[in-house]
């Protein structure tokens, strides 16, 4: 039996391991979900009545062997056409890593998925049929993943029982990949033959593939650097909630509450509030009811402020030294994820962080063209899956990074004012991290992808 000191050892060793969160993403039926039930399996990270119930799934379909893509395909849809629809989330560890992994569909019409999985991503697991090659959606998940800011893409190529474990299939898909990928500016690209069905460099290495000295995809998710260091950013908080309970212990208390965004908050620092520009200091820092002088993110705490300043749901609280700027014209590159199409002269909500404001689409500059990265000028409205410039005016200034500098203070929505929906995911400032090298030109007025 294993003692309470055991355990707590155990937690301990399991906390001090570092977290990966990866998402992948692939075509109709490249194996997305088999991949990601291989891994679990051969990882030891399913439990016995989860492969049961698989068992008795794949059982009663006349399937000799276990459906591992089960494992994360939960809908009945998804089960009854064997396909992925929604984003399937799964946590799992192994000695070395955590990892939290989104499964995301692979129909052109739920690429908003993939959107959704890989805008937290450290990595991105894009599948690709040996049989098939780099197809459309192949590079539609590629520029997501590169548009993202994803630090690390890693070309799974399927299936290679099927075209008998050439080196040259692999070598061919390979290299047409890492092309395209370096164009839209992806930092690393790391290429691996496998076959999610046989097991084949998922977790243990190929017997058939000795001309691969590469790793399994397990090693490379287990040893590819990850950095969570979001304190070396500029400090950003923005209020999600004033606490002022008025009651005989605390009449004068006047709190703000909220997750702080990236950097680190000091007691007697000097802020700035946004967008009104009031200046303040640092009087206390409070987290998990105790009072602290310094605190940093990801925490979830409550500041206090020297003076009492009208300060609201949606404000942020930036350090006077290094504040974010604060504009109505919001240039930015937009992922298209609603069925209605986005057009100039839309009025829609713009929510940034905590803050959400009316706004209206000004101009759509351009839209990518994804088989050459080309830019279709002025295209007048972006429909579902298209990834476009725009220019979006707001009724109130927005305190807005560049994504490239943060993923969490550089991003926003687009919704529909008369009901909610979800409309475009935005990456404010420049697109891509690097132009295309020749089919890709600025044009007068500097937009560029």
């Amino acid at each position: 039996m294993t003692s309470t000191t055991d355990q707590v050892g155990d937690f301990a060793d399991l906390a001090a391991t570092t977290l990966l969160r990866f998402a992948t993403a692939g075509s109709v039926d490249d194996g997305k979900s088999t991949l990601v039930g291989r891994l679990l399996h051969d990882s030891k990270s399913v439990l016995t009545d989860q492969l049961e119930a698989v068992e008795r799934v794949s059982a009663s379909r006349g399937q000799d062997a276990p459906d591992l893509a089960l494992l994360t395909d939960g809908l009945r849809a998804e089960r009854e056409q064997g396909i992925t629809i929604d984003v399937a989330y799964r946590y799992f560890a192994t000695a070395r890593r955590r990892f939290i992994l989104a499964d995301t569909p692979g129909h052109v019409q739920y690429t908003r998925n993939m959107v959704t999985g890989a805008s937290t991503a450290d990595l991105a697991v894009v599948l690709v049929d040996a049989r098939n090659g780099v197809i459309e959606q192949t590079r539609r998940h590629a520029a997501v993943a590169a548009l993202l800011r994803v630090p690390h893409v890693v070309l799974a190529v399927n299936k290679m029982d099927l075209v008998g474990y050439e080196e040259s299939v692999f070598a061919k898909i390979a290299e047409e990949f890492t092309a395209y990928a370096s164009d839209l500016g992806v930092p690393e690209i790391t290429a691996i033959p496998i076959s999610a069905l046989a097991g084949d460099n998922v977790v243990e290495p190929s017997a058939h593939m000795d001309w691969y000295g590469g790793p399994t995809v397990l090693e490379h998710l287990e040893t590819v650097p990850v950095s969570h260091d979001l304190t070396a950013c500029p400090a950003r908080f923005p209020v999600q909630y004033v606490i002022r309970p008025q009651t005989a212990e605390h009449p004068d208390y006047r709190g703000y509450a909220g997750q702080i965004a990236s950097g680190v908050l000091r007691v007697g620092e000097a802020v700035t509030v946004l967008p009104s520009g009031r200046t303040s200091v640092i009087a206390g820092i409070d987290a998990l009811g105790e009072s602290v002088d310094i605190a940093w993110a990801p925490q979830s705490v409550t500041v206090r402020l020297a003076d009492d300043i009208d300060i609201s749901r949606g404000d942020l609280i930036a350090p006077s030294a290094n504040p974010p700027a604060t504009t109505q014209n919001v240039i930015a590159t937009v992922c298209h994820v609603a069925d209605q199409p986005l057009s100039v002269g839309a009025r829609v909500l713009l929510k940034h962080t905590t803050r959400t404001v009316k706004a209206i689409v000004k101009e759509i500059p351009s839209r990518l063209t994804l088989d050459d990265l080309s830019q279709h000028p002025d295209p007048g409205q972006l429909v579902a899956n298209d990834i476009g410039r725009v220019v979006v005016r707001t009724a109130e200034p927005l305190a807005l990074d560049a994504y490239a500098d943060s993923r969490r203070t550089g991003s926003f929505l687009l919704i529909d004012p008369a009901d909610g929906t979800t409309l475009a995911a935005g990456m404010a400032g420049e697109s891509f991290a690097s132009q295309a090298r020749t089919t890709v030109q600025a044009d007068e007025e500097g937009w560029d992808f």
